[in-house]
């Protein structure tokens, strides 16, 4: 069941469009909200021993025409690998792949000739362009690895494949959003080949963080773990929200927690 809470500003003359909590799209002569709560629980989700993943938007034989992606956002797997298990080598090709560790450790190998170990607080930033193939394994043989895959549109078809990867551990202070993707590589985050910005924060119980968004820009808050508010909602691990007709997103931590943002054009 879908519902919009719509009233009166206090502070201006229009009506305007509150919350969202929708597991579809938006019915027929509704005002398309400003926020809209896709919950965990809502997610599709497969088990197969080895892996267990719950995806925010279609993904292999999980399809929901109404959650294909937001904006150029087409991907936020959340994965929990067992040990020893893994995804064997197999191709990617004109998309832009973003992994992050949120505990254990993953091992990473492909076509291009990288290989590394991915441990919590570290980016990897695959483009795979014109065709890649990569493996990724759960370094250790016993404790589990929990990470998300996150697959984003690039702004150009049959780019030259590409890899980077880089840790962001001693900068994901309490209370800080960092950017750790860009289109132009600023302060030190990795270069994507599409107009997007991925922000990371840490936050503790009392922690805030205030992000403002340019006009005509969206956002995707994706919560990784823990509980935040966002906006004074409350989100819990695995929950997401599509952020539309914004400009200033206030964080709060409820608990140790870790929030992934999305800025979109």
């Amino acid at each position: 069941m879908q519902s919009c809470i719509c009233q009166k500003s206090p502070l201006a003359a229009r009506d305007f469009c509150g919350i969202i909590i929708s597991n579809g799209g938006i019915p027929p002569g509704q005002k398309n909200c400003m926020i809209k709560i896709r919950k965990s629980e809502d997610r599709g989700h497969a088990n197969h021993g080895w892996l267990d993943s719950h995806f925010t938007f279609s993904f292999a034989d999980y399809y929901d025409p109404n959650n294909m992606g937001f904006r150029t956002l087409r991907v936020i797997n959340d994965d929990t690998v067992a040990g020893g298990g893994g995804f064997g080598t197999h191709p990617h090709r004109d998309m832009e792949i973003i992994t992050y560790v949120l505990s254990g450790a993953l091992e990473h190998r492909d076509s291009l000739g990288n290989g590394a170990v991915m441990k919590p607080g570290e980016v990897q930033r695959m483009t795979a362009g014109t065709g890649v193939q990569h493996s990724e394994f759960n370094h250790s043989k016993t404790e589990p690895v929990h990470l998300l895959q996150i697959w984003i549109v690039p702004n150009a078809k049959s780019l030259p494949p590409g890899y980077d990867q880089k840790s962001f551990a001693s900068q994901l202070q309490p209370g800080r959003l960092v950017p750790v993707v860009s289109s132009t590589g600023r302060d030190g985050s990795l270069k994507i080949n599409q107009d997007v910005e991925l922000f990371i924060g840490k936050f503790n119980a009392g922690d805030k963080a205030t992000q403002n968004l340019k006009p005509g820009r969206h956002a995707w808050v994706q919560v990784a773990t823990g509980k935040i508010s966002l906006n004074s909602q409350e989100l819990k691990a695995g929950d997401g929200a599509a952020i539309s007709d914004e400009t200033v997103l206030n964080f709060a931590g409820r608990e140790p927690s870790q929030v992934l943002l999305f800025d979109l054009n």
